[in-house]
């Protein structure tokens, strides 16, 4: 069966990462860009991950450009450009693709088990969230203008 677990990522300083290191711990996967109306959010998302860390929640961020080209940068730009303006700790990953033919095996997997509007499994705009129970499954699938502070309720009920 497959799970949350059954997918790896490469981080933004290289690293090859299983996901199965996050195995027992609540997760927020967000899509991200730095250039995006939505961009702001990075804020919200690290005060969740500064107020539940260290009772299980783990934020992943995975840089797209595929919106409105809204993340030009590099993998470097990208590290720097969070941490300067948003003082991100979370991991953040290297930048993939969150729809079509080369949509990343991970969120193919997430928009399948969490499909959007009207049934919709593609992936809408930048800073789509998917909550994840520690048991790996995908319990929700959160809009863009879902601002990280409303899903703090959800993860509170899973921690």
């Amino acid at each position: 069966m497959t799970s949350i677990y059954s997918f790896s990522a490469r981080t933004l300083g290289g690293e090859e990462v299983n996901l199965e290191r996050y195995q027992g711990k609540v997760l927020l996967i967000v899509n991200t860009a730095s250039e995006c109306g939505f961009t702001p959010q990075y804020a919200g998302l690290q005060k969740l991950y500064d107020g539940y860390a260290a009772r299980g929640l783990t934020v992943l961020g995975f840089p797209c450009n595929q919106f409105g080209k809204q993340e030009p940068g590099d993998a470097a730009q990208i590290g720097a450009f969070c941490e300067k303006n948003y003082g991100v700790t979370f991991p953040m990953f290297d930048k993939v693709e969150v729809n079509g033919a080369n949509a990343h095996p991970l969120f193919r997997y997430l928009t399948g088990e969490a499909p959007g509007l009207l049934g919709l499994e593609a992936i809408k705009w930048n800073f789509t969230k998917f909550l994840i129970g520690r048991d790996g499954e995908v319990v929700k699938r959160y809009a863009p203008l879902t601002k990280p502070e409303a899903i703090a309720e959800d993860i509170e009920k899973l921690l």
